[in-house]
């Protein structure tokens, strides 16, 4: 089973691919969680990697390509993967075609309202990074850290006006890639409007009936 999660910021990608994960026991792979790990790792990858980071600047094409493709070398991902970020670009899902041919791409969906409130109510704690939410996951206290008493603070990109341009820079980005996969027939749009308890179990359903393989459990067994 080999997937690739498409969708906005804010629409719960990251959510979904970890409850598929565990269902069906395949890695839920984060080109961001790669890039920070080759950085982290101080590998020659990591290291240019890493220059480009500190500079806002993109990664180029042919080192993001090349770190995913190692990474889908891996023994967990004999059984499949699931991909988050990538790919970005049309060389990128071209390239993906050649080593590693996703069987279906999922196309999360949310109105744009519906990400700005899951965005702008987002808090963070200035000092030990937890996440709360001002009206889904709210701190006891407004304003408080419940694990350390720290201060918590909204993000720059999570602020409605970064969001709005967050949003027009994704569908600039990922029209192409999603039409790429359309005319391939191997996508499948998922509306993600409602919280997760709702789209999680839509998720799998799709590819239960895709797949029809019965989920290996947490396990492995």
């Amino acid at each position: 089973m080999k997937l690739v999660f498409i969708g906005p910021p804010g629409v719960g990608k990251g959510t979904y691919a970890q409850a598929v994960s565990e269902r069906y026991g395949i890695p839920h792979i984060s080109t961001g969680d790669i890039f920070r790990e080759e950085a982290r790792k101080g590998s020659e990858l990591g290291k240019l990697v890493k220059e480009y980071m500190d500079k806002g600047l993109l990664v180029p094409d042919d080192l993001v390509i090349e770190i995913v493709k190692r990474r889908l070398q891996e023994t967990d991902c004999r059984n499949g993967f699931i991909l988050d970020g990538f790919p970005r670009t049309l060389p990128q899902a071209l390239a993906l075609e050649e080593f590693a041919k996703p069987d279906l791409v999922l196309n999360f969906i949310a109105r744009e309202d519906v990400i700005i409130e899951r965005l702008s109510g987002r808090r963070v704690c200035a000092n030990c990074g937890a996440i709360y939410h001002v009206k889904y996951m709210p701190p006891k206290v407004p304003g408080v850290c419940d694990k350390c008493g720290g201060p918590l603070i909204i993000r720059r990109d999570d602020r409605p006006e970064v969001i709005r341009e967050r949003l027009k820079v994704f569908h600039e980005q990922f029209t192409p890639i999603i039409r790429f996969y359309e005319e391939r027939g191997r996508l499948i749009t998922v509306e993600a409007n409602e919280q997760a308890p709702v789209v999680i179990p839509r998720v799998l359903s799709i590819l239960e009936m895709r797949f029809k393989e019965s989920p290996r459990s947490q396990s492995g067994k």
